[in-house]
């Protein structure tokens, strides 16, 4: 069965500037401390384009994961999609959409998955972890949208934007 959610994000920042900040490896892997989150093979740094792969290697439940994403589709600075091609899922779609505001813009995070659960995972899916992904999410627009963080790597590298 396929689950899906939308988590919105305000953001003071323009849009083309947080639609890079979402396309940005090292951000992301900053976003996901807390799991550990590392992009292990493709782009591993900077910004993921159009066509283009990363490997993503967290420990979420306690599970050590696997999963590579790519970028099927982007229209800068409205939207990208990046989509799994090899990993825990079922399927796992990511759609990001991003408007222009008086104040800064929108990202607007859709999100559809199916877990590779039987009957009895269905309650567990939609449950458990639906809901842990949709936190993942939207504390990642969180920091993405915040305006303090430069995208700069804690190892001394140059910033990702």
């Amino acid at each position: 069965m396929t689950v899906s959610f939308v988590c919105r994000t305000e953001s003071p920042l323009p849009v083309e500037q947080l639609f890079d900040r979402a396309r940005s490896i090292d951000l992301h892997v900053d976003s996901q401390r807390s799991s550990g989150e590392q992009a292990v093979a493709g782009v591993t740094e900077g910004l993921i384009g159009s066509g283009q792969e990363v490997t993503w290697r967290a420990r979420h439940f306690g599970v050590p994961l696997t999963m590579t994403s790519r970028v099927t589709h982007l229209d800068f600075p409205r939207s990208f999609t990046d989509e799994q091609v090899k990993g825990p899922f079922r399927s796992f779609r990511h759609v990001h959409e991003f408007a222009p505001t008086v104040t800064g813009s929108i990202m607007t995070d859709r999100v559809e998955f199916t877990a590779p659960l039987g009957v009895l995972g269905r309650v567990v899916e939609r449950l458990v972890l639906a809901r842990y992904l949709e936190r993942l999410i939207r504390d990642r627009g969180r920091f993405l949208a915040a305006a303090g963080h430069d995208g700069s790597r804690h190892d001394g590298g140059s910033p990702a934007l």
